[in-house]
């Protein structure tokens, strides 16, 4: 068909669309289609409303290279997720490896710039071989074009990264730096320097997956969670997004919740609540258990589960609002905070913080976690980070006490005195310097070794815990001083939850006016 007709000019244009699709060389298919991976189309269209994609660019590729193949390793365009709009890439590794090119980078770049402008989530599908080495600095320049535009998006609209293999060097940079990133177990690889180039730099030997596995990472700290396979990563992100707004200037959205008087009317519910707390104060219980009877529904989502466990980090429904869950969880380190909690909280706080989602922290913890491994590991710095967060915070900050809150930890976990707006504690409540036995030793240290019987010294031991107990620890303490705004019983929070946060509606604070804070190291 001539190409000097309008119809040979279609017919043109339909072949080179159909050669668009999956343009990658027959060997890298057959290899992808073997493994039982899917195609970044294909990852696109599971990810986004049905026939709501809309692609940009299928007809780019590398300029002045007449064979060089259509999408120069990456596919991009928009669409929407529960109708709300997003900007959408997936890395091609059938293409060039997936590696950054020119067209690649500016392919990227154009649809984080529209995100930008109309005020959307960017979602970045990733599996790339990192830079294009035979582009030398062109690849370079065009990874450091995609990270610039990270820093206006950061708090302004929700960034998501979902690791679906292996990302190395430069392409390890951008997804870390996105609010939330989703990794696939057995699947996704992320380090900056690859085994190969360490083993001829320093001589140690490791494979990719013990390098940079998704559970390593996860245990890194680099990872939000990780999926079992792509189905669940791409339901992780849809939960994800549920919680979130389009923009800081926008609401997230709003769920279905039961009355006041249906939650009131629930006794079996209320009963639960009041029978929760073991009576023996040292007994572990798992705060998830907890979280799940506190909010609307059990339906709890964890943001970082595998990263230091002792501090839980999740979004939940007050009033079918999105909130955001700082709780101690009492099964690991006893609920102590580590640096490693303190970093994931403090790091949580501010991404609430940014899309005006209010803090709720659920608080039962002795203390900041006593070691010379910890001193070591910079927990003065990390664990002011918390305190440091929590305070730079201008949303509504409601915190609850169950059970123990000793020292440091009672300061950052919401307290008043650190800008916490409303503080609700439970009879069960121990508020304190620190605990009784650590006491013990800090007021009665010297009397108590002097003592040689050893019975009796356990005995005056006991007496003085018990009195320390009901005279230092009691929340009626901190009650009288006016600490916490209400004492309630199990049974209310619910209610008294909704009730704080509806009267945090329209809280506003605004700091000093200056450049920026600087946050502890």
């Amino acid at each position: 068909m001539s190409m000097d007709t309008t119809a040979g000019k279609l017919a043109d244009l339909r072949a080179r669309l159909e050669k668009a699709q999956d343009p990658g060389s027959e060997r890298a298919r057959a290899k992808r289609d073997e493994a039982g991976r899917t195609t970044p189309r294909q990852r696109i269209q599971r990810l986004l409303d049905p026939g709501s994609f809309v692609e940009i660019g299928a007809l780019g590729r590398t300029p002045d290279e007449p064979d060089a193949p259509y999408s120069d390793g990456v596919v991009t365009g928009y669409g929407r997720i529960d109708g709300r709009p997003v900007a959408v890439y997936a890395h091609d590794k059938t293409v060039y490896g997936g590696s950054v090119g020119v067209t690649f980078g500016r392919k990227v770049c154009e649809v984080m710039d529209m995100a930008i402008k109309i005020g959307c989530p960017v979602i970045g599908i990733q599996d790339s071989g990192g830079a294009r080495i035979q582009d030398a600095v062109t690849s370079l320049a065009m990874y450091s074009e995609i990270a610039r535009r990270q820093l206006p998006l950061s708090g302004r609209s929700p960034q998501i990264s979902i690791m679906m293999g292996k990302s190395a060097g430069g392409a390890v940079y951008a997804p870390v730096t996105t609010d939330f990133v989703v990794a696939v177990d057995g699947e996704a690889e992320m380090y900056v320097t690859g085994p190969a180039v360490i083993k001829e730099v320093t001589g140690e030997e490791i494979t990719s997956a013990e390098l940079g596995g998704a559970r390593q990472q996860e245990l890194n700290g680099n990872v939000s969670y990780v999926a079992v396979d792509e189905e669940d990563a791409f339901n992780y992100v849809h939960d994800l997004l549920q919680h979130l707004p389009l923009t800081c200037k926008d609401e997230p959205p709003v769920f279905w919740a039961p009355s006041d008087e249906a939650v009131l009317a629930d006794e079996a519910a209320a009963e639960a609540l009041d029978r929760f707390m073991p009576d023996d104060t040292n007994a572990g219980y798992d705060m998830h258990d907890l979280l799940g009877q506190l909010f609307d529904s059990e339906d709890v989502l964890e943001i970082q589960p595998g990263f230091a466990p002792n501090l839980i980090t999740a979004f939940a429904r007050v009033d079918g609002r999105s909130v955001g869950v700082v709780a101690n969880q009492p099964l690991e380190f006893a609920g102590c905070i580590d640096a490693d909690a303190a970093d994931k909280g403090a790091r949580f706080i501010r991404i609430c913080d940014a899309y005006n989602i209010p803090v709720v922290f659920v608080v039962d913890t002795p203390g900041y976690l006593p070691g010379v491994d910890q001193e070591r590991a910079g927990l003065i710095h990390r664990g002011a980070k918390l305190a440091f967060a929590l305070v730079e915070a201008t949303v509504p900050k409601i915190s609850l006490i169950v059970r123990k809150a000793y020292g440091g930890a009672y300061a950052v976990m919401g307290s008043k005195n650190l800008t916490g707006d409303i503080n609700l504690a439970w009879p069960t409540a121990q508020i304190a310097v620190m605990g009784a036995a650590a006491a013990s030793v800090m007021i009665q240290g010297k009397q108590l070794a002097a003592i040689e019987d050893e019975t009796q010294r356990e005995y005056m031991k006991k007496v003085f815990m018990d009195f320390y107990d009901e005279n230092m620890t009691s929340p009626y303490v901190a009650a009288e001083r006016g600490y916490i705004d209400a004492m309630i019983q199990p049974s209310e929070s619910r209610l008294a939850l909704r009730m704080a946060l509806r009267q945090l509606a329209t809280k506003e604070e605004h700091d000093l006016e200056k450049k920026h804070t600087i946050a502890p190291m």
